[in-house]
């Protein structure tokens, strides 16, 4: 028996020696370059590759960071779209900053889009040291059905998906009210819960993807940001949600931009300085 033993214990050591290895090279890991890194791969569900492009700063860091999420009515957009005109003023302003793809519908109905938002979270702060992150200082920024998705997370309760800040741009946080309000499904949402007409089981699963649904005490700092003059998503869905995270207990803060209609490529002409307040409200919120 002694001699079996000994082989055993020294495969154990082994083991547990390479084991600490690869752990120690994943904790280790040197930080990448200052600048724009693209189509880094975050994760692979099923035949999809869901890829990011990340924005370090100059310096050593860590900094506070930034996770874009794109709009596009769940069911199109990419990392490089709509939400777009932040990218530069967020650079500028010395946040390391990260874009990210998703699932869209119909092919990928929900959640399928929320727990890829969740999935890249989880990847910046495993790789916080390489994009000189602080982990402890990581806000979602997301426009529109992007807007929702970061409203979403940022009302969960999984503490891995935890942020210090949350700012839902021109964002439909009660999707049981929005259609109720229009009278309509409208195409994303026939898309993304597999809907087809108006009823009861239609509100419920509207009423159960919706952030509202899930306000509670204790979450992040939210910004919302929203045009008044916005057709698409009503500009009441800002307000609304405001007034429910306060009665919460939360804090919620509402840039109004007068005469914004939906997207903000929009609010260059009417002279907006809705970027410098959504940086100094993060320089804010994130010192």
């Amino acid at each position: 028996m002694r001699r079996l033993t000994i082989p055993v214990v020294v495969l154990s050591l082994l083991c547990a020696g390479s084991a600490g290895a690869d752990d120690a090279k994943l904790n280790t890991a040197k930080p990448v370059a200052a600048g724009l890194h693209s189509d880094i791969e975050f994760a692979k569900v099923g035949d999809v590759s869901l890829t990011l492009d990340a924005f370090v700063p100059e310096g050593e860091g860590p900094f506070a960071t930034v996770i874009f999420v794109h709009g596009g009515g769940f069911t199109q957009g990419d990392k490089q779209t709509y939400i777009k005109p932040l990218f530069e003023p967020i650079g500028k302003a010395g946040f390391t900053w990260f874009t990210i793809n998703y699932r869209l519908a119909p092919q990928h109905r929900w959640p399928a889009c929320a727990d890829d938002v969740a999935t890249a979270i989880r990847w910046v702060k495993a790789h916080a040291k390489e994009y000189r992150v602080d982990p402890k200082r990581i806000a979602l920024v997301g426009e529109s059905a992007g807007g929702h998705l970061v409203s979403w997370t940022g009302t969960s309760d999984d503490e891995s998906l935890r942020v210090a800040a949350v700012v839902p741009i021109y964002a439909p946080h009660d999707l049981e009210w929005r259609v109720k309000h229009k009278q309509e499904l409208g195409g994303p949402m026939k898309a993304l819960l597999d809907l087809t007409e108006m009823n009861d089981e239609a509100f419920r699963k509207l009423h159960d993807a919706s952030p509202s649904s899930r306000v509670r005490s204790g979450l992040p700092p939210y910004l919302l940001i929203h045009g008044d003059n916005d057709a698409q998503v009503p500009y009441e869905q800002s307000p609304m949600f405001q007034k429910q995270m306060q009665a919460a207990g939360n804090t919620c803060d509402l840039i109004t931009v007068a005469g914004g209609e939906h997207g903000m490529g929009k609010w260059k002409a009417l002279g907006s300085d809705y970027q410098e307040q959504l940086i100094a409200w993060l320089r804010k919120t994130l010192k």
